[in-house]
């Protein structure tokens, strides 16, 4: 279609608003400021699932709060500094301002500029709109917080505000009541922060624990191994320091395999074993070496040097019951005496 003749410029007035077409710039003005036209259910929702999509739903629900009302601030403050028009007066002109704009039909009720409260009813928005094309089941808190920042700017003080009706759930319309209040966008994006680092932390914690349980499994299957070095003599070097659990594992798994292996003799290898002799790991030793005489096998204590010799001697647990020797060589020695054998070069 030709556009020869046709002025540059159409402008229109709605309610008392201004709305201008500037098709050679490409431009659309609402109130002398540019603008832009969207699809409702089709290009928003997209941006707002594209939104949801990369930051993920909780995210993305701080965004546009945060989003909604650092814009209605700016919106609260040009009205507020209209010369001439009382706050009052800027109150009433919201309604027709965004329903002219296409942000649905909004109702101002329970107005009260000392204590700074009002209530807004919103019908058919298009936060609604977008919000039922993406099969939600709670109304999304953009133009809630969009309200709270026009409040906040009108009134000069900080607003907030409670959900008391919710279209998408089913009800007739939106409603929002508005109050003053030390809530604020910030405090909410260092809330979900907090609940990301707290989560994250949680993940890590999970992570550790999965993979200390990996660890204590492989620790219990390379540490302490029994050795059967000949016929009838195991042994069982002893590593580090035992808590309640290593031991236990520990002697559950000799007292296995010692009948396995047709024991006569288990030579416990101490050098390995932390130097500070704790009581727990002399009554360890203790009940290792009783444990195994009560199926008919000989315990020896090898590898005890003078260091902990002298930290054993401190125990209140006797280990003089058992035979002692400094090398495992002499304990195998003494093990091969005592079955009545030796070795022959």
């Amino acid at each position: 279609m030709s556009t020869v003749g046709k002025p540059k410029k159409d402008e229109i007035n709605v309610a008392g608003l201004e709305f201008e077409w500037d098709i050679a710039e490409g431009k659309f003005l609402f109130e002398k400021e540019d603008a832009v036209l969207f699809w409702i259910s089709t290009a928003m929702k997209t941006f707002f699932d594209t939104i949801e999509e990369v930051s993920g739903e909780d995210a993305a629900s701080v965004v546009l709060e945060t989003t909604g009302f650092r814009q209605g601030i700016v919106v609260g403050e040009y009205f507020r500094e209209l010369k001439g028009v009382s706050i009052s007066e800027a109150t009433a002109l919201i309604p027709n301002t965004y329903a002219s704009a296409g942000w649905g039909k909004a109702q101002i009720i329970d107005f009260n500029e000392e204590s700074h409260t009002v209530s807004v009813q919103l019908s058919d928005s298009w936060e609604y709109k977008i919000n039922k094309a993406q099969g939600k089941k709670v109304g999304g808190t953009f133009l809630a917080a969009h309200y709270a920042g026009i409040f906040s700017g009108l009134f000069g003080t900080n607003v907030w505000f409670d959900v008391r009706k919710d279209q998408i759930r089913g009800d007739g319309y939106s409603q929002f009541e508005y109050y003053p209040s030390s809530i604020t966008v910030s405090k909410n994006m260092h809330q979900l922060a907090r609940l990301k680092e707290s989560e994250h932390i949680q993940q890590l914690e999970a992570l550790v624990e999965d993979k200390t349980k990996d660890l204590q499994g492989l620790v219990k299957q390379i540490s302490s191994p029994i050795i059967p070095v000949l016929e009838g003599i195991v042994v069982v070097p002893l590593i580090g320091k035992y808590d309640e659990s290593r031991s236990e594992d520990l002697l559950v798994k000799t007292l296995y395999n010692l009948p396995k292996y047709r024991a006569k003799f288990l030579v416990l290898d101490l050098t390995g074993l932390d130097m500070e002799m704790s009581n727990y790991s002399a009554e360890f030793i203790h009940k290792l070496g009783a444990a195994a005489s009560l199926i008919g096998v000989n315990t020896i204590l090898v590898g005890i040097f003078a260091e902990l010799a002298k930290n054993m001697t401190k125990s209140q647990i006797s280990l003089s019951k058992f035979p002692c020797f400094q090398t495992l060589q002499h304990g195998i020695y003494h093990a091969l005496a005592e079955d009545g054998r030796k070795i022959v070069g």
